[in-house]
């Protein structure tokens, strides 16, 4: 793999764009019928609050000089725009679930405000994780509880996010970005906090 590719890879699956890749996903397999008015008003709203929003926030953040890249390469740059996110993936995930329509898409933004959350955890023990790794570890871990709920099969999306994985982690590699243990941490992370807020909402 190419360094012009790999950076290809890192901006195209930023982990920024993940949260609206999860729900695009979530409405594609969903076996149940939701009106397209209630989706396309979802869908809309999550584009906002998780994609533009933050957007905003990153050039915003970048323009005074609180981070360096969009990629918050150091510890320091990292710990307030996390919390930001955090707060957003949490009214995201509350807005979702008081509606009663899409509770386990709720559960896929409470599972990365739990991955955030320890990601932010961990930057006060002077540790770092990938973020890439975290949001496509999120994914298949959201992607296998979502299976396991509805009780089909998506074994060829997740074959496809398993590869998809290696490509994003092999791009940051590449670019020297992180270390292999951080990246492992990441997706581990990713992955485990889906589980674990499934498991919370499974069993409760």
């Amino acid at each position: 793999m190419t360094r012009k590719f790999s950076q290809f890879i890192s901006y195209f699956f930023h982990p920024i764009n993940f949260s609206i890749l999860g729900a695009i996903m979530y409405f594609l397999f969903i076996p149940k019928y939701i009106f397209k008015a209630q989706e396309h008003t979802i869908l809309i709203v999550i584009f906002l609050g998780t994609y533009i929003f933050p957007l905003i926030l990153l050039f915003l953040l970048k323009k005074f000089g609180m981070i360096k890249s969009y990629y918050m390469d150091t510890i320091e740059e990292r710990k307030f725009p996390t919390i930001l996110f955090i707060s957003l993936t949490y009214i995201i995930g509350n807005w979702l679930f008081k509606s009663s329509i899409v509770d386990i898409l709720a559960m896929f933004y409470f599972g990365y405000g739990l991955g955030l959350i320890i990601s932010y955890i961990l930057l006060h023990f002077k540790a770092k994780i990938s973020l890439h790794a975290l949001a496509i570890g999120g994914l298949i871990g959201f992607s296998i509880c979502f299976s396991y709920y509805y009780k089909i099969n998506l074994l060829l999306l997740l074959t496809a996010l398993f590869v998809l994985s290696g490509l994003i982690s092999t791009s940051r590699l590449i670019l020297k970005a992180h270390k292999l243990n951080e990246i492992v941490m990441g997706y581990m992370v990713g992955v485990l906090s889906q589980i674990i807020i499934f498991f919370l909402y499974y069993i409760i």
